[in-house]
Parts: C-alpha cells; sequence; structure tokens
C-alpha cells in the first residue's frame, strides 16, 4: 500500500471541497442568498453584531461591495443597523428574526439535498464521511485557531 505523502493531502482534499463548494452555490436560485449573505449571516448568529469594515475583511470582500450586500440584506428585512456601544459614531451590524430564519430554512435546504445525495451512496462510502466528519471538524478548527 502506497503512503500518501503529507505535502499531497491538501492537494488531495482541495479539489473535493471545490466540488462541493459549487454544487452549493448551484443550488441557489433567484431567490436564495448569495453564499456570502448565508456566510454573513452565520457569521452574525455564531459571533454576534459587527462592523460592515470587519464583515468584509472576514469574508475578503471589499468595503464597497459588502456596504451594498448589508444595504440589500437590510431593505430585505435580514439584518439590521445598531448604534456601536463602544462608539457613538459607529453602526454594526446584526441579524434579525427573519435573517436568522432564511439561514436556517437555507442550511436545512442543503442538509436535505446531501440526505438525497447519501442515499445514492454506496452504504460503505456514505459511513466513512460520516466518520471522517470529526477530523474534518478538527482540521477546521485547526485553520480557525491558527490561521487568522
Amino acid at each position: 500500500m502506497q503512503m500518501v505523502s503529507e505535502a499531497s493531502r491538501g492537494s488531495q482534499l482541495l479539489p473535493v471541497l471545490g466540488d462541493l463548494v459549487r454544487f452549493l452555490r448551484q443550488l441557489e436560485g433567484p431567490d436564495n442568498p448569495s453564499p456570502v449573505a448565508i456566510s454573513v449571516l452565520r457569521r452574525l448568529r455564531d459571533e454576534g453584531s459587527a462592523r460592515v469594515t470587519d464583515l468584509a475583511k472576514a469574508e475578503r470582500a471589499s468595503q464597497p461591495g459588502m456596504t451594498q450586500l448589508i444595504g440589500r440584506m437590510e431593505k430585505a428585512g435580514q439584518v439590521r443597523r445598531v448604534p456601536d456601544p463602544a462608539d457613538g459614531r459607529a453602526v454594526r451590524v446584526e441579524a434579525t428574526a427573519d435573517g436568522l430564519a432564511l439561514l436556517e430554512r437555507t442550511y436545512a435546504h442543503y442538509a436535505a439535498t446531501f440526505d438525497k445525495m447519501f442515499a445514492e451512496l454506496d452504504p460503505a462510502d456514505s459511513d466513512a464521511i460520516i466518520q471522517a466528519l470529526p477530523a474534518l471538524r478538527r482540521l477546521a478548527q485547526v485553520r480557525a485557531e491558527n490561521i487568522r
């Protein structure tokens, strides 16, 4: 059995993750939120309110682009601007109940789609993917802790 070198693990994982991300993006229709909007809602849910500049940096988006996205999301009732308690001149963005409900519906749609895909797999492949999830979570955590 050939041993996979350390250097090639990332190159093996990357195309699979890329394919899955592209697949999720294809699920979105004209009435569904963009991947960046979903990411912003998830970030606001998980981390609380944030300044637009911080959201732009975290999402690797331009400041004007994030400002436009937040404006569209605000008009749609998904986020609201609130005063920054630490700086009276600044505002923060927080998710609304409607925005959080949209996030949950979108995640439920994604999960149901993946459930259908799992049903098409050989049970051994399905089990192998599920068994790998804790290790993938740890991989994501390493990134979150060490690369920021």
